[in-house]
């Protein structure tokens, strides 16, 4: 029977970077990961990415619909269309803001019965973990019926940061184990059961937040990217894009965390839907990402 992993955590947390170790575990060890992307604006960006280590066709990406609700079906149909086969196991990367419960509660109704019942893990960024505010409510939920949860960017915080986020989600979920990338073992994962934990349900309209996005010119330098993401107002939490920077031949990809960090870094190939700019958060508007880019390019170190 086959595997089948969610993993969730807040924007940003490190889902990807998990998502990425745990595929190129298994790859090696000769097993067929089928890898599930689901985000608000183009997920096909970030499943482009998994095209060095899988297949095209065992990567699957869902746009738009949020999966812990109206996606559900979507979800399933993608999951039962897998073809039953030997070692493997299929991976499911939910949106930043998803419902978690909700997700593990509808995911497990109507799948094929060479599917074991569905695991969860949760990611949780050490240094942010309740420093959210009004989303501390979403970022708790997100880890309520998690059989493992992994602690990210760890080594940035101190060993009583540390201690004091391990007892906080020990208070929420006392039943998962709890451990770091550095010490994940991918073994674990096949021995994992579902939670037995019992959670509280969120206001769903909580998990359901605005995204935007907009085209990307090419850009004349990287400083561009470092103004746009300057430029969007703090309250929208997620941002990333892929463009052209001129007279380099690829593209490149970048994001801003929650904390406000730019990350930029080369991009596989060409993105399918073409160069774009997106957004998740208040604010996630056309006119304000427009402006942004306009802004972007009369500063005088970017000219």
């Amino acid at each position: 029977m086959e595997a089948i992993i969610s993993i969730v955590g807040f924007l940003g947390a490190g889902k990807t970077t998990l998502l990425k170790h745990i595929v190129k575990h298994y790859t090696n060890k000769n097993w067929k990961p089928c890898v599930v992307l689901n985000d608000y604006e183009n997920a096909y960006m970030d499943a482009q990415q998994f095209t060095t280590q899988i297949e095209l066709n065992s990567i699957k990406a869902l746009t738009g619909s949020c999966i812990c609700c109206s996606g559900i079906e979507e979800l399933r149909n993608i999951v039962n269309r897998i073809p039953e086969r030997e070692d493997g196991i299929t991976l499911i990367e939910a949106n930043g803001t998803s419902d978690a419960c909700a997700l593990m509660e509808f995911l497990g109704v109507g799948l094929k019965k060479y599917f074991l019942p569905p695991i969860q893990i949760s990611v949780v960024d050490v240094n942010n973990w309740q420093k959210r505010g009004i989303h501390n409510v979403l970022e708790a939920n997100q880890i309520q019926v998690s059989s493992l949860i992994v602690l990210m960017h760890i080594s940035k915080a101190s060993k009583n940061r540390q201690s004091r986020v391990i007892e906080s989600i020990k208070k929420i979920n006392p039943y998962a184990k709890i451990t770091t990338l550095d010490n994940f073992d991918t073994i674990l994962l096949t021995t994992l059961t579902p939670s037995k934990n019992k959670f509280e349900k969120l206001e769903h309209k909580s998990a359901h937040w605005s995204s935007c996005s907009v085209d990307l010119p090419i850009l004349p330098n990287l400083e561009c990217i470092n103004a746009i993401c300057l430029k969007l107002p703090k309250s929208i939490l997620r941002v990333k894009g892929c463009t052209k920077i001129a007279k380099q031949s690829t593209y490149t990809y970048f994001e801003r965390t929650p904390d406000g960090k730019v990350l930029i870094r080369a991009f596989n190939g060409k993105p399918i839907t073409g160069p774009k700019l997106l957004t998740i958060g208040n604010g996630s508007q056309h006119n304000i990402l427009e402006e942004a880019i306009q802004w972007s390019l009369n500063q005088p170190n970017t000219i």
